[in-house]
């Protein structure tokens, strides 16, 4: 992490302001559906309670940092179509700021099924679109002045961008930039994910801090200094009710706190509760930790 980091309040822990924030990264517009159980090969079931919204993981994370932060940017790329403009005024509605470069392919979609027990299964439809570092338009040198960014997908010259802010927290899925030569303040993956893990496994010296979640168990970090540790997992403030977004909360509570200059294992704590508390409502945005609930 870069030097001028906002102070922090030597009582709270927290930031003597908030840090200024942004995502680089995807959205897919998904439609949401509950189910019993996810249905086996051959199966038809019934799905309940559906709703559609704009997620994926850059979105997500975008509007968990702007309810921490008092606002956030997202870079991303959508499709010049009806779902792309939606996309962009429901993420500025929840109060995320979107600079989007126009693909000729459509804005992808996904369907997400939440069984009973709160688990979600994800399939997704069509091409993922990412932003480039060459997007003419995009004001990549806005990042230069940002306190932390999170990004989940685009190039290696959209990365290169992300680097100039002060703290950067990548996704291993972010396959086209990862692993490049790019330092990162901290990588952020799912243990039980295989494709993650192989992914990271590309970045794992370009990252000052690698932190790998285990859901219920918590998860654990280790840093390039030599250092590891873990952290427990926070209880959800109400039942278990979708995982969907979860993930992504977390690492955009990480981001978050970096950004603020909180040592590690701080960090982290915050993060699980950002995860925690997105678990216990539907969808990603019904509930998501704010910046009245840190203190």
């Amino acid at each position: 992490m870069r030097a001028g980091a906002p102070r922090l309040c030597e009582t709270a822990g927290m930031p003597a302001r908030r840090p200024s924030v942004a995502v680089v990264g995807h959205i897919e517009w998904v439609q949401f559906a509950r189910v019993q159980h996810v249905p086996g090969a051959g199966a038809v079931i019934h799905a309940r309670d559906p709703f559609e919204d704009a997620a994926g993981g850059g979105a997500v994370a975008a509007v968990q940092l702007a309810r921490l932060a008092g606002g956030a940017t997202l870079f991303t790329a959508l499709g010049a179509d009806e779902l792309g403009r939606r996309a962009t005024a429901r993420l500025l509605a929840l109060g995320v700021r979107v600079f989007a470069a126009r693909r000729d392919a459509p804005t992808r979609t996904a369907v997400t099924l939440v069984d009973d027990a709160g688990e979600r299964t994800i399939i997704t439809l069509g091409e993922r679109l990412e932003p480039s570092g060459d997007d003419q338009g995009v004001p990549w040198e806005e990042l230069e002045s940002a306190d932390a960014v999170y990004f989940t997908a685009g190039d290696v010259g959209a990365l290169r961008a992300a680097r100039k802010a002060r703290t950067l927290v990548a996704s291993p899925r972010a396959i086209d930039a990862v692993g490049h030569g790019v330092q990162l303040d901290a990588l952020v993956l799912s243990e039980e994910d295989t494709i993650e893990r192989r992914e990271a496994a590309h970045a794992r010296d370009e990252a000052e801090l690698i932190a790998f979640t285990e859901g219920k168990r918590g998860g654990f970090y280790r840093e390039r200094s030599g250092s590891s540790g873990r952290w427990a997992a926070a209880s959800p403030p109400g039942p278990v009710v979708d995982s969907y977004g979860c993930g992504d909360s977390f690492a955009a509570g990480l981001t978050y706190a970096l950004g603020a200059g909180l040592p590690a294992a701080d960090a982290l704590g915050l993060a699980a509760r950002c995860g925690a508390v997105c678990l216990s409502g539907s969808g990603p945005y019904q509930r998501q930790l704010t910046a009245e609930e840190l203190w």
